[in-house]
């Protein structure tokens, strides 16, 4: 694993340590990151990213590497996650990360514009998670959302999520969704 593009370009992060993280593949990322940089409504200097299931946290350390302004990693175990993010001494205030379950999170801190969620594969746990965010109050208006799930996994998604874009790659499907109605 390695970070595709920005100021740390090739930059190498540590593989998991549990054999049930599943790190998304560098080209399938570096895929997803160029639609978002199609479909943002600002610069990645100001976006504020939320990485739930993080794992690795390779997602929220690529957004960081391209200049976001924060990124917060959610896992019940933040083990491989905290390895990787001390990899980037000179962006730890730009870091956070929550030990929790992304189902059944606490109330919000701030609101995040950017979300990336890649929960285990069938196992059920996007959706849930997606209300609890909603619930708890961790997005803002308009807030961009990828979601990946194994490519035939089916998500059943409600208001205020629209879906605006939908790609496979190997095993993998993104959802892309909007947060709220956009106006």
């Amino acid at each position: 694993m390695r970070i595709i593009a920005g100021n740390y370009r090739g930059k190498k992060l540590l593989s998991p340590t549990r054999a049930e993280v599943r790190p998304t593949a560098d080209r399938a990322r570096e895929s997803v990151f160029n639609i978002l940089n199609s479909k943002l409504d600002a610069p990645w200097e100001q976006q504020h990213l939320l990485d739930i299931f993080a794992g690795s946290g390779a997602f929220a350390l690529e957004a960081l590497s391209r200049g976001a302004a924060s990124v917060c990693l959610v896992d019940i175990d933040i083990s491989d996650a905290k390895k990787n993010a001390a990899l980037f001494p000179k962006e730890a205030a730009k870091i956070s990360l929550l030990k929790a379950s992304a189902t059944a999170l606490p109330p919000a801190p701030k609101k995040f514009s950017l979300l990336f969620s890649d929960a285990p594969y069938k196992r059920g746990l996007s959706e849930p998670a997606l209300i609890s965010l909603h619930k708890q109050g961790w997005l803002s208006p308009h807030a961009l959302c990828v979601v990946e799930i194994e490519k035939n996994e089916e998500l059943n998604v409600l208001e205020p999520f629209e879906l605006i874009d939908r790609r496979v790659y190997g095993l993998a499907q993104f959802l892309f969704f909007r947060y709220g109605k956009v106006l």
